[in-house]
């Protein structure tokens, strides 16, 4: 019963890692067609906006994500907050003329969060990794 179990386990985890990798991978697709699309659009209206490199830059934040993730099999978890943080900042730099200014306070509240999210797992991050070495570090010298 429990062999089962395992044989079921691996099979499972075969198929979540070659979906993972796969919508990944439309997702990088779709990104870079995007910021073509995106590209052609500013082409046409002669004009570059600061918003417009903000989009330009989360285009190029995801596919950094997803570049990352092929190289280590990981998403670090700090990549998607500063992804959010830059998307906030474009809301603000597009409406801030227009929005009322606690709407304004709260977005910019809301960037200080996550950059404080953003800190502590980078962080925890560095943590972790220290402890990885200093583990193989005394193993090796043991």
């Amino acid at each position: 019963m429990e062999n089962k179990q395992s044989q079921l386990d691996k099979r499972l985890h075969w198929t979540t890692i070659a979906s993972e990798k796969l919508l990944l991978a439309i997702i990088g697709i779709a990104t870079c067609i995007a910021s073509a699309l995106y590209i052609y659009d500013m082409f046409l209206a002669k004009a570059i906006t600061l918003p417009d490199l903000f989009m330009l830059f989360i285009y190029v934040e995801i596919i950094g994500m997803v570049g990352a993730f092929y190289s280590t099999n990981r998403i670090p978890v700090t990549l998607p907050i500063i992804i959010a943080i830059t998307a906030l900042c474009r809301l603000i730099v597009m409406q801030s003329k227009e929005m009322d200014a606690f709407v304004v306070l709260g977005e910019a509240t809301a960037i200080l969060v996550l950059s404080i999210a953003a800190l502590v797992m980078s962080l925890k991050d560095r943590i972790s990794l220290e402890k990885i070495k200093n583990l193989r570090d005394s193993a090796s010298s043991k």
